[in-house]
């Protein structure tokens, strides 16, 4: 395995280290509590704005464009510099997220957590690539620690204020939350953080972007509105899914050719780097199916209240941290595969126990089940993506963080597309989304799902090389 002993050009004093993991450590905020805030606040904003049947886009067409920035915004990071594209990012999180407190109806609600995607997508994978880049292996398991931190708050803050919000003041202020600490981040990385980058002339494969982007879209699409829009074999379906697969050869075709591709295709042929992306897929899926449906199984089965709710999955969200925080001793001593192996068996046993349970809806016993699955991946998450960074230098940290992260993304907006459309056709064939019955029904495909999730995601981890950290 290569040694990331290559630090590049962006590697500042060490004394400039401190005020830039808080800076990021505030960019990491931003996603984290965006990602647990919202779902508390579904049944408040279809409550207000309507169309049940679309909220699944609220989480899908975010992470979609999520997805399909991650990699772009990874390439440039590369070429012009960490700072100016994680400030680009952090920009466009604040304007969507205001954007998104004034929103007049549903349609206008999923544009704009479209816009949040795209910000999102170049705030995530920089945080994380600007990471590897200031400290060794070694240090990286510390900074864990720290990461993990924000996750742990954001995951007690974030379904806490969306509880709190949506059911004492409005669900728009879920999002205006966001402006403070945008500003506070893009503020102290302006100062503190330098770097020096290479200056050549670069080739953006626009091409490729865009047949990604239209590829997932359709995919998306297809699997969001099958059975629902239109029936799964009617012409629209499979002309849609048509259109995905085709877009997909397209886009391998242009990206074996591109000068620089905004995914190198050449680097899945490692087996870590391959290893670890279809691990992240699988984390994508499984982070989505609970943190996307589990508030909504709750409030809409036995009436619980968004607050309740939102403490729930906080359980999630606060196991995922705490073993992100004492993963990296177990790798440092026992390798990145066994570490991913003794968290996704944990998450695999999470999940099996969710699906079980699902029929006798209960927050505490749904709090106990995703804790033991957060902790899981806590376990598995980190030491797939240090392992894969570690194994190139500087000037392809970016596109392997890239890459994973995109992987982990993909996978989320396929998942949530998935499970959505599970949980849709169910209650649309039952007595609706307020019954009992049809709600732990649909419930019980959609946890059943993710637990099959956690066990393909076994299968990925097992194939990973057995190196060390």
């Amino acid at each position: 395995m290569t040694t990331d002993t290559s630090r590049g050009a962006t590697v500042g004093l060490r004394s400039q280290r401190g005020p830039i993991l808080l800076a990021l450590m505030l960019s990491t905020g931003l996603i984290a509590i965006d990602t647990t805030i919202l779902a508390t606040a579904v049944p408040s904003i279809v409550k207000d704005l309507g169309s049940f049947d679309q909220f699944p886009w609220l989480f899908s067409v975010y992470l979609l464009t999520q997805a399909v920035s991650v990699p772009i915004y990874s390439k440039l990071a590369d070429t012009v510099g960490r700072k100016p594209i994680i400030l680009i990012g952090i920009a466009v999180f604040l304007i969507s997220s205001v954007l998104c407190a004034v929103a007049w109806n549903m349609a206008a609600l999923i544009v704009f957590r479209a816009l949040q995607g795209l910000g999102a997508g170049a705030v995530a994978p920089v945080s994380v690539t600007i990471v590897g880049d200031i400290y060794t292996v070694e240090e990286r398991a510390k900074v864990q620690g720290y990461i993990a931190g924000v996750w742990a708050t954001a995951s007690v803050l974030g379904p806490t204020m969306g509880g709190l919000f949506s059911q004492f003041v409005s669900w728009r202020w879920i999002f205006l939350v966001n402006v403070p600490l945008c500003l506070a981040a893009g503020w102290m990385l302006l100062r503190a953080h330098r770097e020096t980058v290479e200056k050549r002339e670069h080739r953006i494969d626009y091409a490729g972007a865009a047949t990604l982007t239209v590829a997932l879209t359709a995919l998306i699409l297809a699997v969001l509105e099958g059975g629902n829009a239109w029936a799964w074999l009617s012409a629209p379906s499979l002309a849609t899914f048509a259109i995905g697969m085709v877009a997909l050869v397209v886009f391998v075709l242009i990206e074996r050719r591109a000068a620089e591709p905004i995914i190198d295709l050449t680097l899945l042929r490692r087996p870590i780097i391959l290893s670890t992306t279809c691990v992240a897929i699988g984390v994508g899926a499984m982070l989505t199916g609970i943190t996307s449906f589990a508030p909504t199984y709750l409030e809409n089965s036995i009436g619980t209240a968004p607050l309740v709710s939102g403490l729930a999955v906080a359980a999630f969200t606060i196991g995922w941290p705490l073993a992100a925080s004492t993963s990296g001793r177990i790798y440092l001593k026992y390798g990145f595969r066994f570490t991913a192996m003794m968290g996704v068996g944990i998450a695999t046993l999470g999940a099996i126990a969710l699906a079980l349970v699902a029929p006798w809806p209960n927050p505490l016993t749904v709090a106990g089940v995703t804790f033991v699955i957060g902790f899981g991946l806590g376990w598995t998450s980190p030491p797939t993506i240090i392992a894969a960074q570690s194994s190139v230098a500087w000037n392809q940290r970016g596109v392997v963080t890239g890459v994973n992260i995109f992987a982990r993304t993909a996978g989320s907006a396929i998942g949530v597309a998935i499970f959505g459309a599970l949980a849709t056709r169910i209650i649309a064939a039952g007595a609706g989304e307020h019954d009992f019955d049809t709600i732990v029904s649909a419930s019980t495909w959609v946890f059943t799902s993710v637990a099959v999730a956690a066990v393909l995601t076994s299968a990925a981890v097992l194939t990973m090389p057995r190196t060390p950290a």
